[in-house]
């Protein structure tokens, strides 16, 4: 017998773990609308994006989380998150090894100074170069941080680390 397949899915991890590739992928597959949480942060504006409030954020992720399925992807890990990953049905962590995400960022940045590909940010050297010290960052404070914060929420956790895992995870669906 198979289980029924998430519908409220929060993908978290680094830069370049590949979070927008699996959120779009899984909301072409099941036809579920995914959300990036920088666009809800951020207001894009074509004159330059304004960062919202935490109130404003928060307003804006609940209108998200109201609706019947979502995927929800982004690296925030900021109190105005939190309800998300409590009503979410799986939380998937993508814990990429570091120096894929380090090549990802390489390639990212090279195809969006090439036009290849698109980006909600223009993308500079500080940009490029802040995206490695988020990435370190991640590595040494935002993954613990996450283990202590949302303890509450690990039994609906699923840490992939390589692609079949998550295959694996799919096939009982």
């Amino acid at each position: 017998m198979t289980k029924a397949f998430p519908q409220k899915i929060h993908i978290i991890g680094s830069v370049g773990s590949g979070k927008t590739t699996l959120a779009r992928k899984l909301s072409k597959t099941l036809q579920i609308p995914y959300y990036e949480l920088d666009n809800v942060a951020w207001m894009r504006k074509e004159s330059g994006d304004i960062l919202r409030t935490d109130e404003e954020k928060k307003e804006h992720l609940q209108t998200i989380l109201q609706t019947n399925s979502w995927i929800i992807e982004e690296i925030h890990q900021e109190e105005w998150v939190v309800d998300s990953f409590q009503q979410a049905d799986c939380i998937i962590f993508l814990d990429t090894p570091y120096k894929i995400r380090v090549f990802r960022i390489i390639k990212r940045f090279i195809k969006q100074k090439m036009g290849f590909e698109k980006a909600h940010y223009q993308p500079t050297f500080s940009i490029f170069f802040k995206m490695f010290r988020w990435n370190k960052r991640f590595e040494r404070v935002g993954k613990p941080k996450f283990f202590i914060q949302q303890h509450a929420v690990l039994a609906k956790l699923l840490m992939i680390q390589r692609k079949k895992d998550l295959d694996s995870y799919f096939r009982q669906f």
